[in-house]
């Protein structure tokens, strides 16, 4: 997948852009074939529909919930980037809270992670 690069609000000068920054990171990083996605976002994750956060997810079951509706709204574009990422050669996606205190490190040093991990 190519950066999405979309012109918007064309002014007298001339049009300004804007870039999908997940569709950009995912591209990039499958081209570095990186061990690891972060995606930073408002929401703890990928959840179920209870609300609870799934911990783990394959690319067949993310697409799986992609179908039956579980995964919905802004977060269907987000997880579709994740699997494009992973598909091109990085080993795991991770879509986790910015706002939660340490997010970063704690999907990074603990066992449990933070976030949804999307993997092969």
């Amino acid at each position: 997948m190519i950066p999405v690069i979309a012109p918007v609000a064309p002014g007298r000068d001339g049009a300004t852009y804007n870039i999908n920054a997940d569709t950009f990171s995912g591209a990039i990083a499958g081209a570095l074939e990186a061990a690891r996605l972060l995606f930073l976002t408002d929401v703890p994750g990928v959840l179920d529909k209870s609300g609870q956060l799934i911990k783990e997810l394959s690319v067949v079951e993310a697409k799986k919930l992609i179908r039956d509706g579980t995964i919905s709204g802004g977060m269907i574009p987000k997880v579709e980037t994740c699997i494009e990422a992973i598909e091109r050669g990085v080993e795991g996606v991770v879509i986790l809270n910015g706002k939660k205190r340490h997010a970063v490190l704690l999907e990074l040093l603990t066992e449990h992670g933070a976030g949804t991990l999307i993997v092969r």
